[in-house]
C-alpha cells in the first residue's frame, strides 16, 4: 500500500496539516510520499493506492486556481472508487469550499475518509494536528 499526500500551501498552514496527515498514514504502516502539487501531476498521483489532497480556501471560498484547481480538475475524472482524504485551512467565512470540494469528489465517485473533508481554522493547533493525524489513519483504514 502506497499513499501520497499532495498539497498546496501559501502560508504554511496547509503544509503543517499535510505533514500531520502524513504522520497518521505512516503511523498506520502506510508508505507515504509528501508532495507539493507543483511536484506532481494527475497521472503520477493515480499511481498511488491512497490520496490525501490538501488545499486552503482561496478567494471566495474556492480551491487555489493556478496550480491546485487544474490538478484536481484533471484528477477528478479518475476518482471513481479511489480512496481519498481532503483537508485544508481557512481564515474567513465558514468553510463552504471544503463542503463543495467534498461534494465534487463524491460526485466523481471517490470514497472519502471519514465521509467528509477536514477544514481547520488558520494554523492548526494541537487539536487540529491530532485531527489531521486521525484523518491519515482513517484513510489508511479504508
Amino acid at each position: 500500500m502506497k499513499a501520497a499526500v499532495i498539497y498546496w500551501s501559501m502560508t504554511g498552514n496547509t503544509e503543517a496539516m499535510a505533514q500531520a496527515v502524513q504522520k497518521g498514514l505512516t503511523d498506520a504502516g502506510v508508505d507515504t510520499d509528501l508532495l507539493q502539487v507543483s511536484e506532481t501531476d494527475a497521472a503520477s498521483a493515480l499511481g498511488y493506492d491512497l490520496l490525501a489532497l490538501g488545499c486552503p480556501a482561496m478567494g471566495s471560498e474556492q480551491l487555489e486556481e493556478s496550480e491546485f484547481e487544474p490538478f484536481f480538475s484533471e484528477l477528478e475524472g479518475s476518482l471513481s472508487g479511489r480512496k481519498i482524504a481532503l483537508f485544508g485551512s481557512y481564515a474567513w467565512a465558514e468553510g463552504q469550499w471544503m463542503l463543495d470540494w467534498a461534494e465534487r469528489a463524491e460526485g466523481a465517485g471517490a470514497v472519502l475518509a471519514t465521509g467528509q473533508g477536514l477544514a481547520v481554522f488558520e494554523t492548526p493547533d494541537d487539536e487540529g494536528v491530532a485531527q489531521c493525524e486521525a484523518l491519515g489513519k482513517a484513510l489508511a483504514a479504508l
